[in-house]
């Protein structure tokens, strides 16, 4: 693995690292553990109680590809991760959508503005059905890569 990627998986580490002790702050002190992260969407963050827990797993995964020198393993992870994020997505936004318990009222989350009713939660619902299309892919592809 070259410098290039060995210092992107440092900045990665540290920059999670940061992220788990600003949502620690988040859960503990202000009792904020549902409160949106819109920032952290594209870690798999959602709210400052996913960002504890997936704020340390990216931590740790930057840190065992950088001690194994694999950078095909940290994108392998990468790639899993999202896979089983977004099948466990789908099921949540495809309950929601259904459920007479209402989580998220329809305009209180993103993309509201053009999906003006209940409409909303199938879009979550299946923006993470192609999410999980291309991950299984990138999944088989990189594993591909990285058994030989």
């Amino acid at each position: 693995m070259n410098s290039v990627y060995s210092g992107a998986l440092v900045v990665f580490a540290i920059i999670n690292i940061a992220i788990v002790r600003r949502a620690y702050v988040e859960c503990k002190y202000k009792k904020n553990a549902l409160g949106l992260t819109y920032f952290l969407y594209p870690l798999g963050m959602y709210v400052w109680g996913d960002a504890v827990i997936f704020g340390v797993f990216w931590a740790l995964a930057a840190v065992a590809s950088l001690f194994l020198q694999d950078i095909l393993l940290f994108l392998l992870i990468v790639s899993v991760f999202y896979l089983v994020r977004s099948i466990g997505e789908s099921i949540y936004w495809f309950n929601q959508q259904f459920s007479t318990v209402v989580r998220h009222k329809p305009e209180d989350i993103p993309l509201h503005h053009i999906f003006h009713n209940d409409s909303a939660w199938f879009v979550y619902q299946i923006l993470n059905q192609c999410v999980t299309v291309v991950t299984i892919i990138t999944t088989v592809y990189l594993f591909n890569l990285w058994l030989p």
